[in-house]
């Protein structure tokens, strides 16, 4: 498969899985063991194509954005606890993101991980579907403190790969009695401070990451950033219209099957 057919489809994959709950990185991560390319001369366009599904989520919710911005400016209530939120939600994966780096750079080889994270996320998807009733949607900024820090080190348990930054932010807020459409929107927001700081750290630490030293080239990397951007834009708005009404439980069973799948390809293959 030629280079710039590969960028392209990676690109889409990250733009459908991103915000998902079913693990965007588990499936580059499947993706580079199913195809047998090196990690490692991706690490770039990795990188920028997660970047291109962030820029997915503020020109989707660019007038929240505007208006939680302006408001906060003008130290009006709703856009204070929107802001307080979303930083007590992004600060425990800071944190223990920087401890736990060179754990989580181990585990991100290591394709079993992903596909028994795969299977135990899917799992709790359902489990939690059914023993949790549907509850009202209070919005961001209606959110407690205390909530947006429960959901914050949920988030946490995204350091797994396979687990799914989504998936644990919005399992975790379903838990704490968030409605559905709040829960993943939720999410969403989280995604843009905790990947930009996931993207900013990688960078600091490997700067030959921005010196051009791998052998993807930056067309390719080009053209799957513009692939992430444009499929995300599709799935952020598909998702929370479907979640709003049909809840999370096909994810959950997706996950069981492509984890059971992943599994047995890399233990009898």
């Amino acid at each position: 498969m030629s280079l710039t057919l590969t960028a392209i489809l990676l690109g889409i994959l990250e733009g459908l899985t991103e915000f998902l709950p079913v693990s965007s990185t588990g499936h580059l991560i499947l993706a580079q063991a199913f195809f047998g390319y090196d990690p490692v001369q991706w690490r770039q366009f990795n990188i920028v194509i997660q970047l291109g599904a962030i820029l997915a989520v503020v020109v989707t919710y660019w007038k929240t954005f505007w208006t939680m911005g302006l408001g906060f400016l003008k130290l009006e209530n709703e856009a204070l606890r929107f802001v307080r939120n979303i930083l007590l939600g992004f600060v425990p994966a800071a944190v223990i993101g920087l401890l736990a780096k060179d754990a989580i750079d181990v585990m991100l080889g290591t394709p079993l991980v992903v596909a028994g994270a795969l299977i135990v996320g899917g799992i709790a998807i359902l489990v939690l579907e059914k023993t949790i009733p549907a509850r009202e949607d209070v919005g961001v900024a209606g959110l407690s403190w205390k909530t947006a820090i429960a959901v914050g080190f949920a988030q946490c348990l995204a350091m797994i790969p396979g687990t799914s930054r989504s998936a644990a932010t919005i399992l975790g807020a379903l838990a704490m009695g968030v409605g559905r459409k709040t829960a993943a929107e939720f999410s969403f927001f989280l995604a843009v401070p905790t990947m930009l700081g996931a993207a900013t750290v990688k960078i600091f630490d490997e700067p030959a990451l921005l010196a051009g030293e791998a052998t993807v080239g930056w067309s390719e990397i080009a053209l799957g950033f513009v692939a992430s951007f444009l499929v995300a834009m599709v799935v952020i708005r598909a998702f929370v219209a479907y979640v709003s009404r049909h809840g999370f439980a096909p994810f959950g069973w997706y996950r069981i099957a492509l984890g059971l799948f992943a599994l047995g390809w890399f233990t009898l293959g």
